[in-house]
């Protein structure tokens, strides 16, 4: 197995399996079904509880499901780490920060009409018995209540001044934040059911001078559209749109889903409004410097939903092979591929033949060299429940694990374990000192794609 070489054949192109990936026309109509059985079963997405309604999938859509698993939480996590290294760790210009859930309703900036609001329900009680929920003071008492965010803008705004500052107020520079938003969900049409849910967003606002904000824009539109179509596999799925709103510019990146196309990510260009209306009166305090000019910046806003990124990377990973076992009987094979960096776990440890206490502490010492090494590893060796190989694989193959290590009597006798690549279904033999190093170049040549 040659670690650089075989990531970067794989994450450069559309494979050769013979499975294809999830987009528009391209899987039979039954892929969206069977990954959302894989999906559950392998715990990416929550399954309903015992008796419960299934799950379809406009309810992740909506971001109204009961949330995501242990596997589908770590690919949010490692989908999140990406963004915030391209975006931040390795920008001089662009600052992270974080906003409280929700703002006062004296909070700077007026918060739309229909906006969620928190209401402590003590303050509830007392104001319905004191009407003042009645009759046009309701709106009066809605006001005083403190709202939901339904975007990460307005916090990006309160902490501009100080950031300002940080940068020596030179433009252009950036403010990016990860967090959870909410919105309305219409269950019911008919009966009017509106519950509220949420999804985790990233976003980063870039400040410039009002005469580059057009070139910035560009910019931002060709880094994104690469940063997608860089962990997938079919990188053709991600497309973009560009509308005018309000006269204002704003474009759209798009994954075709097996059901359509779906927003994974906006970017819009606000101009200064936003700006001036947060701090009114109060415009000399906003003027950064472009070149030997003053301005009030102009925003370009570039917001990405990471609910709908996992599950566009889940689709696009989703890969369907006919396969021969053992007994050259053909079967399905149904293996997930997410890229290296996505995936959460790297590789697997699990005991073949051979005396299972020493096995075991092998492996223990080894899951313990990986994790220090920054190597995610699936304890299979804890497993006390009797699997055939294929069981193992099959399991593996669907939570997406780059590759399964075998311990058996040999690895005590001469350090030799066996190494199964997912993407293949290879087997190699290798010495268990190598290991470490090829996890470590195979991730980092994929990554480096």
């Amino acid at each position: 197995v040659k670690c650089g070489a075989g990531a970067r054949r794989h994450y450069a192109a559309s494979p050769s399996s013979g499975g294809s990936s999830c987009g528009v026309g391209e899987q039979p109509c039954g892929v969206p079904e069977t990954l959302l059985d894989i999906c559950q079963r392998r715990h990416f997405l929550r399954a309903p509880a015992e008796g419960g309604q299934r799950l379809s999938w406009d309810a992740f859509r909506e971001g109204a499901q009961p949330g995501f698993g242990p596997l589908g939480a770590s690919l949010r996590k490692n989908l999140a780490a990406q963004w915030w290294e391209s975006v931040v760790l390795f920008r001089e210009q662009v600052l992270g920060v974080e906003a409280p859930l929700h703002r006062p309703a004296h909070a700077g900036g007026a918060p739309p009409g229909d906006a969620l609001r928190v209401v402590h329900p003590r303050a509830l009680r007392e104001a319905l018995e004191g009407g003042e929920l009645s009759g046009q003071q309701a709106p009066a008492f809605l006001q005083k209540t403190g709202v939901l965010r339904d975007s990460l803008l307005h916090g990006a705004l309160e902490h501009y001044v100080e950031c300002l500052e940080l940068v020596n107020k030179r433009l252009p520079f950036g403010i990016a934040q990860i967090g959870v938003c909410f919105h309305s969900v219409t269950k019911n049409e008919k009966e009017n059911y509106i519950s509220t849910g949420e999804k985790t967003l990233a976003s980063l606002v870039w400040y410039s001078a009002a005469r580059t904000a057009g070139q910035w824009l560009d910019y931002w539109l060709r880094h994104r559209l690469q940063w997608w179509r860089k962990f997938a596999i079919s990188p053709s799925n991600f497309s973009s749109g560009d509308y005018h709103e309000e006269g204002r510019r704003r474009i759209n990146l798009y994954y075709s889903f097996p059901w359509g196309k779906e927003i994974i990510e906006t970017l819009w260009m606000l101009g200064d409004n936003e700006l001036l209306q947060m701090y009114p009166g109060n415009e000399s305090s906003l003027h950064g410097r472009d070149g030997r000019k003053n301005v009030v910046p102009h925003i370009l806003s570039v917001s990405s939903d990471l609910d709908s990124g996992v599950l566009a990377y889940l689709c696009d990973g989703m890969q369907l092979a006919e396969n021969a076992s053992a007994r050259k009987k053909v079967f399905q094979r149904k293996v997930l591929k997410l890229h290296p960096c996505l995936t959460p776990f790297k590789v697997s440890l699990d005991l073949g033949k051979g005396p299972t206490t020493e096995l075991r502490q092998v492996c223990q010492e080894l899951y313990k060299e990986l994790l220090e090494n920054g190597i995610s590893v699936w304890p299979g060796y804890l497993d006390t429940m009797q699997s055939s190989m294929e069981e193992l694989y099959a399991k593996y193959d669907e939570m997406s694990v780059l590759f399964t290590v075998m311990f058996t009597d040999t690895t005590l006798e001469n350090g030799v374990i066996q190494l199964r690549s997912r993407d293949t279904s290879m087997k190699e033999m290798m010495h268990i000192s190598r290991l470490k190093d090829f996890l470590t170049k195979y991730i980092s040549a994929a990554k480096n794609v």
